[in-house]
């Protein structure tokens, strides 16, 4: 089994990308850097604590970055401390005596940095204008700009309710009772939640859409919040109630980032081979966690040991019908298994995905046909009857997901072009590294 290797200065080049073809089943083992999703809120939280904290094996990245930058524009302070880590350095957070206004919060295309900072930047002393990459302004805010309206958060959107839009914070939040359509993403509950406990009377939220998506990121920020000594109460499905008080400060070490080891744990399944994920936890709420059932349901062999999770191929890749409301980040990595599956797999729950960096659903859609193979566009979903696949460009749509999928089909479908390998900086810059690594090439990755 190749252990894979890695360095700091090891991410990958914006531009076309040739997928690289496994020339057998891959033996390999993993190590991803931190949670995104968890980085970002203990980020957060840790600006609005009674006091400095430290984030051990933060994720830096694209996403992360814009965090980091966002909670700077507002005065929060968040020094690096060099560590051993081949991914980064940890951070020191210090949270200002009051959130600074007359700054500008870009958000690029990160959704958990335009849902979380916007309640934040009510509480600045001054206007805030937060904007996002091109790309990303169509992304669901309208339902979010409501409930910040509701609670008593000034905002500018020039009546378009989408970004860019300017709060014109007031130093302090009203809070009280609100009711959300949170249908196109829970991040608007969780970035809710998390600022509550500095509202003047904290928060009763309830979502009164359809089907709530993603659960286990709103456990998260529940758990995140109640490990800082905030107990979020839940009378009822789809209802929070946070008290106003104070945010305990905390050193917090950041889990893996499950959903970014996908890929690898799903090259283990399309080559015939064996990869192991280090570091994996034995209790999480990243929607990754649910991944050891889905690849046993696919058909893997899937096993723990001493903290680390292992996915060997079984005697092929099944044809499932699954339903991913809990996960829908997942969808992009089982559409790409499902491509090579023994018959069709439905995939659905996963509608709000539409909403994400790029409509998914049809940018895969549209990729897999275009090499050969047949899928369908559900109402919430996607049908994948699996064909005989041909090389051919795999466009990546602004998408680190949509990416990364390409790189999947590509380890058994010849001549597969990613039109831009860069977009994996979002989460996890060191792909294209890592992913050549674990095929036994050189890391070092041409891109032109």
């Amino acid at each position: 089994m190749t252990p894979l290797g890695y360095s700091p200065s090891a991410a990958t080049p914006r531009g076309a990308w040739d997928a690289p073809v496994a020339t057998g089943p891959v033996d390999a083992t993993v190590t991803v850097p931190g949670s995104k999703s968890l980085t970002n809120r203990e980020l957060v939280l840790a600006a609005i604590a009674d006091g400095p904290g430290t984030l051990h094996a933060p994720l830096h990245s694209d996403d992360s970055a814009r965090m980091i930058d966002s909670l700077r524009a507002l005065g929060v302070g968040i020094d690096e401390i060099d560590t051993d880590s081949p991914f980064g350095p940890d951070l020191l957070v210090t949270p200002p005596a009051s959130f600074a206004g007359a700054s500008t919060v870009d958000c690029g295309q990160a959704g958990t940095v335009m849902r979380f900072v916007a309640p934040l930047a009510g509480l600045a002393r001054g206007d805030v204008d937060v904007t996002a990459h091109e790309s990303a302004l169509h992304r669901p805010m309208g339902a979010m700009i409501k409930a910040l309206r509701d609670v008593g958060v000034d905002i500018d959107d020039g009546g378009h309710w989408a970004l860019p839009f300017t709060v014109r914070g007031h130093g302090h939040v009203r809070g009280g009772e609100v009711e959300i359509d949170a249908s196109q993403s829970s991040q608007f509950v969780s970035g809710l939640l998390m600022a509550a406990p500095r509202f003047d009377v904290g928060l009763r939220l309830r979502h009164i859409g359809s089907r709530l998506p993603s659960i286990p990121h709103i456990d998260m920020t529940v758990e995140a919040l109640a490990h800082r000594g905030i107990h979020v109460e839940r009378p009822s499905p789809g209802e929070w109630i946070v008290p106003a008080g104070p945010v305990r400060a905390k050193d917090v070490a950041i889990e893996p980032d499950l959903s970014n080891a996908a890929p690898f744990l799903a090259a283990a399944m399309v080559t015939g081979g064996s990869v192991t994920v280090t570091g994996w936890p034995l209790h999480s709420t990243q929607p990754g966690a649910l991944l050891g059932d889905i690849l046993t349901e696919m058909g893997a062999r899937v096993s723990r040991r001493a903290g680390a999770l292992t996915v060997s191929a079984g005697e092929g890749i099944s044809g499932v019908e699954l339903d991913l409301t809990a996960a829908g980040e997942l969808a992009p990595t089982l559409f790409g298994l499902a491509a090579f599956a023994d018959g069709p797999t439905t995939l659905h729950g996963i509608g709000h995905i539409r909403g994400h960096e790029t409509d998914r659903i049809a940018a895969l859609v549209g990729n897999l046909r275009s090499l050969g193979g047949e899928a369908h566009e559900l109402e919430d979903g996607i049908r994948i009857v699996p064909q005989p696949l041909r090389g051919g460009e795999w466009k990546a749509h602004h998408d680190h997901r949509l990416a990364t999928t390409g790189a999947l089909i590509g380890l058994r479908v010849p001549d597969v072009e990613i039109d831009d390998i860069g977009t994996t900086a979002k989460t996890l810059p060191q792909f294209a590294a890592l992913w050549r690594a674990m095929l036994g090439l050189d890391a070092t990755d041409a891109v032109g």
